[in-house]
């Protein structure tokens, strides 16, 4: 038994011995392990040559695409902060609400009132054909837009001008589109000052009667614009939504009354619809030319596509396509129970006993002024000025972004409230200037009409096809091309056709002289 217990512990001593032993060494070779270790880490320097803001690390680094699932896609083509700052751009609170108040607002206007002059040459057959053709290419182009707002994944082209330099250069994007634009915007607004300006003068001599002493024509234009720059003021597209309802409100408001009492009440008897004869074939085809730039110029808006669904939200779940197509198929239907009837109606009231400058209002005041109320006319010419003020806001919205964008880029910081303010009341003096030189610009119609046309009807089609680049060639991709090269080739000769009517038939051109 004491011998059992002997070896027993020799075992053990020997056993701890050489636990002892092992543990040693592997604590020996352990320590000489980490000393490795840490000489091979490099050692930061006295002297850091570059810091790295917590901005940047926290704010700035790109999610993962797991994560940007729910939140809004809002990375633009340029400066990351810029959408921030413009007034397009600057909130993104938008819905499918505001979307049809806009589209409505910027799709019916003024030139919504000459489109009975082009059936004067058209007649009834080709007239409603082309209003019809017009209207349905005009909506397959929007759709085109809309698709189009967030081709690229996690990009958002919120302008017009921006996906033009996407799809055709940056330089050829702006040799294209530029002008167009421009006239779409900043001179939709000298029209609608020009326009305003008559109508207002005509209201209060309507009221008042002729032999009363009223504000000159200029003067008129001075108190549209002083009402215009001060609702201008308001900073961004999604704080006038409240506006474009009234303007949309409005809008639908006195087509319905200008069509509903030229039906009702008695036709002129010397009226005729037969189509105006010209003395040649050359003039005939020039005159209905002519005619088609009018109602090109009637459906116009679609610089405006872009700008109105960048205001509304976007994220992968809910692209922004799908509330702003929802909300232009609502406002298209609005605007093709105004325009329609109030082209037909009107047309088939006046015939070709439309008044020269083109206008369905002077005309329904001309001819049954004298057998309607009073009181109904003066509500429907004022309802007309206040459609012109909301429309003035939406339409000169792309030209404070374009402002605001050269002082911000240059800055590299938000405009401050008075810079805003004073570039707004800039483009006001800017826009009276051009209303006083040029108050024959709304006679203009068929040729601006033709020179716009490629905006609504051609560059979208052309746009898909190259932003899209499908694969192998579809229906879809074919039809855009002609329909893309119809327009460019019925932009040129509409043009052609809006020279020869300034030229043979004259414009009454007055500089200066409004």
């Amino acid at each position: 038994m004491d011998t059992h217990d002997t070896t027993l512990k020799s075992n053990s001593l020997s056993l701890s011995m050489s636990d002892h032993h092992q543990l040693s060494s592997s604590t020996t070779q352990k320590s000489f392990t980490l000393r490795q270790l840490f000489a091979s880490i490099p050692r930061t320097p006295r002297t850091t040559p570059q810091v790295t803001s917590l901005h940047s690390v926290f704010v700035s680094k790109p999610e993962c695409p797991e994560n940007q699932v729910g939140k809004n896609i809002t990375k633009p083509n340029f400066h990351p902060q810029l959408e921030d700052w413009l007034p397009i751009t600057e909130s993104r609170k938008g819905n499918v609400y505001y979307a049809v108040f806009h589209t409505i607002n910027s799709g019916i206007g003024f030139q919504s009132l000459v489109l009975p002059l082009s059936f004067t040459t058209l007649g009834w057959s080709w007239g409603i054909s082309c209003l019809c053709l017009a209207f349905m290419w005009q909506l397959y182009t929007t759709w085109l837009l809309i698709q189009m707002h967030e081709a690229v994944p996690g990009r958002r082209y919120s302008r017009y001008l921006q996906l033009a330099k996407v799809a055709f250069g940056e330089k050829a994007g702006k040799l294209v589109t530029l002008f167009p634009l421009g006239y779409l915007s900043g001179g939709a607004c000298v029209c609608m000052v020009i326009m305003a300006g008559r109508t207002m003068k005509l209201l209060v001599h309507f009221i008042l009667g002729p032999k009363q002493q009223s504000l000159t024509t200029i003067e008129w234009y001075l108190v549209f614009l002083c009402f215009a720059i001060l609702i201008a003021q308001l900073p961004n597209l999604d704080s006038i939504a409240w506006i474009s309802l009234l303007g949309a409100i409005t809008t639908t408001t006195y087509l319905t009354l200008i069509w509903a009492i030229s039906v009702t009440k008695n036709r002129p008897g010397t009226i005729s619809h037969e189509p105006i004869e010209e003395n040649s074939s050359v003039g005939r085809v020039f005159s209905t030319l002519n005619a088609i730039g009018v109602i090109a110029f009637a459906f116009r808006g679609h610089n405006l596509v872009l700008e109105i669904q960048g205001t509304l939200p976007s994220n992968e779940k809910c692209p922004s396509r799908e509330p702003m197509w929802r909300g232009v198929k609502f406002a298209y239907v609005v605007i093709g129970m105004c325009l329609l009837p109030v082209t037909i109606c009107g047309y088939w009231a006046y015939g070709n006993q439309i008044n020269a400058d083109g206008t369905m209002l002077s005309t329904l005041l001309c001819v049954h002024g004298r057998d309607t109320s009073r009181l109904l006319l003066g509500f429907t010419t004022l309802l007309v000025v206040v459609s012109y003020v909301c429309g003035f806001q939406i339409y000169a919205m792309p030209v404070f972004d374009n402002l605001e964008f050269a002082y911000t880029s240059r800055k590299k910081k938000p405009c401050p409230c008075w810079v805003r303010s004073g570039l707004r009341v800039l483009f006001g003096c800017l826009v009276f200037l051009i209303a006083v030189a040029i108050p024959f610009l709304p006679s203009l119609s068929g040729l601006i009409g033709g020179i716009a046309l490629p905006v609504t009807f051609a560059y979208p089609c052309f746009m898909w096809n190259i932003v899209k680049k499908p694969e192998r060639p579809t229906v879809m991709w074919y039809f855009n091309w002609v329909l893309g090269v119809l327009g460019m080739v019925l932009s040129l000769l509409v043009v052609s056709g809006g020279i020869w009517g300034i030229v043979v038939k004259g414009v009454d051109v007055r500089f200066f002289k409004p």
